[in-house]
């Protein structure tokens, strides 16, 4: 048997300690390593009512997806144009517009707008056609989109559109719900999945902040106690939490806190 040299043991000792450090890297650090290598690129679609839903509700696993390569779209059912009470909805949709593609800007999330107007979404057979041509055409892997039950019927609209694209796909991408004002809004929801948004909270923050028009202020207020709550059921600092549709086939999601009980 060959002698051991003390440059063997030094360069075992190295490979050795960089296993360690690799082990011990925060999860958003090691799903940094992993989204170097060749990973499958992944099309996410997030719906939202109005501009500052995907915001509020994804806006740090949006861009913890963005962070590691995947392409994500932000999906607006409408331009927000009853949100700006005096103002014309014209007026509005053009504001709210501007401020929502601020956002994606920060996301790193292109937006797209579906066409409906704000206060009046409709669930007919024409518009379940466009949106299942319009999601379609996305050909994306996995949607999140609204809670079905939650208080404001635009929200519900998007939710329904969106059931019926996946099941038109024939299940063919992951489907997700998340929550919006969860108390106010959002009901009886419980979250099956968590994304750790803690590398990502001040994005999110500084997306809903591109929201002027709204005074942004409370929706942060209230989201931010989400995120901790949520941080606080995941065991990390913030967090997002998630209801996958249970027919749903599952997808890993970025940097996936532990899977609730119910």
């Amino acid at each position: 048997m060959s002698d051991i040299t003390r440059r063997d043991i030094l360069q075992a000792s190295t490979i050795a300690a960089g296993w360690t450090a690799l082990a011990q890297l925060p999860l958003a650090s090691r799903a940094a390593e992993v989204a170097v290598q060749d990973v499958q690129r992944l099309k996410v679609v997030v719906v939202g009512g109005h501009p500052d839903d995907p915001e509020s509700g994804c806006g740090g696993t949006i861009s913890r997806y963005a962070d590691l390569g995947h392409e994500v779209v932000a999906v607006y059912l409408t331009r927000g144009e009853a949100g700006m009470p005096g103002t014309s909805h014209d007026e509005a949709a053009k504001l709210r517009s501007a401020e929502a593609e601020k956002a994606c800007e920060i996301m790193k999330a292109r937006p797209v707008f579906a066409g409906q107007i704000d206060g009046s979404a409709e669930v007919t057979n024409q518009r379940y056609a466009e949106f299942i041509q319009l999601l379609h055409g996305e050909e994306p892997d996995v949607v999140f989109t609204h809670w079905p039950i939650d208080a404001h019927r635009d929200h519900r609209a998007a939710s329904l559109l969106t059931y019926d694209a996946w099941i038109q796909s024939g299940l063919t991408f992951a489907l997700y719900y998340y929550e919006v004002l969860t108390g106010e809004q959002s009901h009886n929801f419980h979250p099956t999945d968590y994304v750790d948004i803690t590398p990502t909270k001040s994005r999110k923050d500084d997306a809903i902040m591109a929201h002027k028009s709204q005074g942004p202020e409370w929706i942060l207020k209230h989201h931010d106690q989400m995120d901790r709550f949520r941080g606080f059921e995941c065991g990390c600092d913030f967090a997002e939490g998630f209801v996958r549709q249970m027919q749903s086939r599952s997808v890993e999601l970025p940097a996936k806190g532990m899977v609730s009980d119910n």
